[in-house]
């Protein structure tokens, strides 16, 4: 296809997307939810030969694909219900009062509508959950905006597979064409993310990557959101009773989130802390014998691990534990085992970025410290913003440290997690997703039912006629979602309500 080909296709993609906008949003809740599970259910008809295209083109197993299948399939059909309670939609009606004790009041109602078409980038390492159907799609969808989808140039058969089930389940559930789109290329997608008809973008990839994408939005002559979803290292940090009392277990359940998927996974543990490394050594090294070669999912992806691993092993302070290995085939791709080094806080200071910095695979560092009253300082100092951070503790252990080190790590990570490992994310209503910079560039959530306020935005009506208002927003509530009103006569009470303070 010609550059000027190319050009002509996705200024008629940005179009359709734009001419569906007004259409789409105007769609009944629950007509949107009864789409989203057609388009679950298209998707599972098709898992065996989606999934047989995913393991040649990402070198993923079976089930770690099939599990993701489920995952997305039933992510729409969550966010289906959710719209159909129609709860999201956030309907405030504050009625007319001549006696409002701040000065008359008018009729007031708000309302979350969709921000109009959303240009999602599918990411490389979760081929179904993070790509064309996924968390982003799902979410944007289900607020009501058509997706245009830049998809993910290390699995791009199964990108159209996919999205071709999308159109097809879509078309056939009545919602208006140009509702969804794929589109392909790194040209194509800086080009959608800097036109005007785009209004808000979705990413989940590097640091890099995202940075360079989100200054591109916040750089347009009208800026828009971007959710960007980047680095994170994710530390983990154990406690001394911890250690003495389940070492073996947390040695095996470090090797098994480090190692998952070759350690591609935006919420792996890049950083161990331990009062003494000497306890996990020897669980750790058995633990990782068992452990399989696993293929890297793109070549870039073989080059920067390559990179990384070999800067950790040459580092001052940093000795190997499990050195692990990394062959590369005839067409680039790398084969890892695991990497486990040991370093101590010292060090790990002292080293900066080539120590501090993710490593996109299967290593992880385990770092010894000499005192826990030291370690809230030290993650907010080293780690200032994570998907994630967890706690080891032992059995109904409480104390001052360990209030502390929660309180600090509730400061620099979206998820803290309580003697368990941060791989493996529950999609579902509580879920957080996100994290301050650089995990993300907004301190939101892209996963859960939380994830859909990324694609709305408020809209309020003063004294506006009945005929005009949106549907949510009606005093007859043809839509049905829930309404939340306040009377008039309300606000002499203020302040004089039983039991209230």
């Amino acid at each position: 296809m010609t550059d000027t080909a190319t050009t002509v296709a996705l200024d008629e993609v940005l179009s359709r997307a734009a001419a569906a906008a007004t259409e789409f949003a105007a769609v009944d809740p629950r007509e949107r939810a009864r789409a989203l599970v057609a388009v679950a259910d298209r998707i599972d008809a098709a898992a065996d030969e989606l999934i047989a295209t995913a393991m040649t083109e990402t070198g993923l197993g079976e089930p770690r694909l099939r599990g993701e299948v489920r995952r997305t399939t039933w992510q729409l059909r969550l966010f289906a219900e959710v719209i159909a309670e129609g709860g999201y939609l956030d309907a405030r009606i504050d009625e007319a009062d001549a006696d409002y004790v701040i000065g008359p009041r008018p009729d007031l109602r708000r309302v979350n509508a969709p921000v109009g078409p959303v240009l999602v980038f599918a990411a490389s390492n979760f081929p179904f959950a993070f790509s064309v159907a996924g968390g982003d799609t799902a979410a944007a969808l289900a607020a009501g905006n058509p997706v245009i989808v830049k998809s993910h140039q290390g699995h791009p058969a199964l990108s159209r597979a996919t999205a071709a089930i999308v159109v097809d389940a879509l078309t056939e559930a009545g919602m208006p064409s140009g509702t969804f789109a794929l589109i392909e290329g790194r040209d194509n997608g800086i080009a959608a993310l800097n036109d005007e008809r785009v209004r808000a973008g979705a990413f989940t990839g590097s640091t890099h990557a995202g940075r360079m994408l989100a200054d591109i939005a916040a750089a347009r002559p009208t800026p828009i959101p971007f959710y960007g979803e980047l680095g994170s290292v994710n530390p983990v940090f154990v406690t001394e009773a911890a250690l003495a009392e389940n070492a073996a277990g947390i040695a095996a359940g470090y090797v098994t989130s480090v190692s998952g998927s070759a350690g591609q996974l935006c919420t792996k543990p890049g950083f161990l802390f331990v009062p003494s490394a000497q306890a996990l050594v020897g669980p750790i090294v058995s633990a990782a014998e068992d452990i399989a070669e696993h293929r890297s999912l793109t070549v870039p992806i073989t080059r920067g691990y390559q990179e990384r691993r070999e800067t950790l092993l040459g580092a001052d302070g940093v000795d190997a534990v499990v050195p692990g290995s990394v062959r590369t085939d005839d067409d680039g791709y790398g084969w890892a085992t695991p990497t486990f080094v040991v370093t101590t806080v010292a060090a790990l200071a002292s080293g900066g970025e080539d120590l501090l910095e993710e490593a996109f695979g299967p290593l992880s560092v385990i770092v010894e410290y000499d005192d826990a009253d030291a370690l809230p300082e030290l993650a907010q100092r080293l780690f200032p913003g994570n998907l994630t951070a967890t706690v080891h503790t032992a059995a109904g252990e409480e104390s001052a440290e360990l209030a502390n080190l929660t309180a600090a790590l509730a400061g620099i990570a979206g998820r803290v997690i309580f003697n368990g490992w941060p791989t493996g994310v529950s999609v579902t209503a509580a879920m957080q997703h996100g994290g301050p910079y650089p995990a993300a560039t907004v301190d939101s959530t892209s996963v859960g039912t939380a994830a859909i306020g990324r694609f709305l935005r408020p809209v309020a009506y003063q004294n506006a006629p009945q005929s005009v208002l949106p549907p949510a927003l009606r005093d007859d509530n043809p839509w049905g979602v829930p309404q939340s009103r306040r009377g008039a006569g309300l606000s002499g009470q203020w302040g004089s309500l039983s039991g209230r303070y």
